[in-house]
């Protein structure tokens, strides 16, 4: 029975949408039609979409996962900025990485999409958020010039904004907010079950949960 009851949490999607929702609609989505590109510093790019290791270098292809909208839409707007310096931020979420880093991964996308990469700047040392924005820190403030006095576009998942946008302000670099890769819509979806879903939401959400506390209790946030 236990079991049965824990199937049925784990793949009603009510059951994990009630929670991830207000984790995604946290942090608001800036509104670009309100800015101009003299306005904005550059895109950020965060890792967490690229399987890496070593399945680029075995197969000499990109191997993308399930948050691929973070790479869609740094592609789009690589592609209508293309005066703006972007960078990647990410080696591996993995403990112990292996083989070709996401930002190198990356870097090769962007050369296969045909995209000018003469603003680009790749950070391939970074495993986790906070590692992401400590380690582009240098980077942004030699962008510009020493003091980051615009703010740069964030592109990262919905669930992931929050913690992101938090370490970002910790550090004292501004950041105006691209959430992608939404898991939830605006109402909840009474009749759906769907044990893959309900799995990969649950991990999310508790993966950022715990990610949250964690930043937190160490005053990383």
């Amino acid at each position: 029975m236990l079991a049965l009851l824990d199937l049925l949490v784990l793949g009603w999607l009510p059951a994990s949408e009630v929670l991830m929702r207000p984790l995604e609609n946290s942090i608001s989505k800036t509104d670009l039609a309100k800015l101009s590109e003299g306005e904005i510093s550059g895109i950020i790019i965060l890792g967490g979409a690229i399987r890496g290791g070593e399945i680029e270098l075995d197969r000499g292809e990109v191997s993308i996962s399930s948050s691929a909208e973070r790479l869609t839409k740094a592609l789009e707007f690589i592609r209508k900025y293309p005066d703006l310096p972007f960078i990647f931020s990410g080696f591996s979420g993995r403990i112990s990485p292996k083989g070709m880093s996401e930002a190198d991964a990356f870097k090769q996308l962007v050369q296969e999409q045909g995209l000018n990469d003469k603003n680009g700047h790749y950070e391939n040392q970074s495993r986790n958020t906070y590692e992401n924005v400590t380690f582009m820190k240098p980077m942004i403030l030699e962008i510009g010039q020493g003091a980051p006095s615009k703010p740069w576009l964030l592109i990262t998942s919905a669930s992931h904004m929050y913690r992101s946008v938090k370490i970002f302000q910790k550090q004292g670099v501004a950041v105006l907010p691209l959430p992608v890769d939404y898991q939830t819509a605006n109402s909840l979806q009474w009749t759906s079950f769907d044990l893959v879903d309900g799995a990969e939401n649950w991990n999310t959400l508790l993966h950022e949960l715990i990610g949250i506390f964690a930043y937190w209790i160490t005053g990383k946030i």
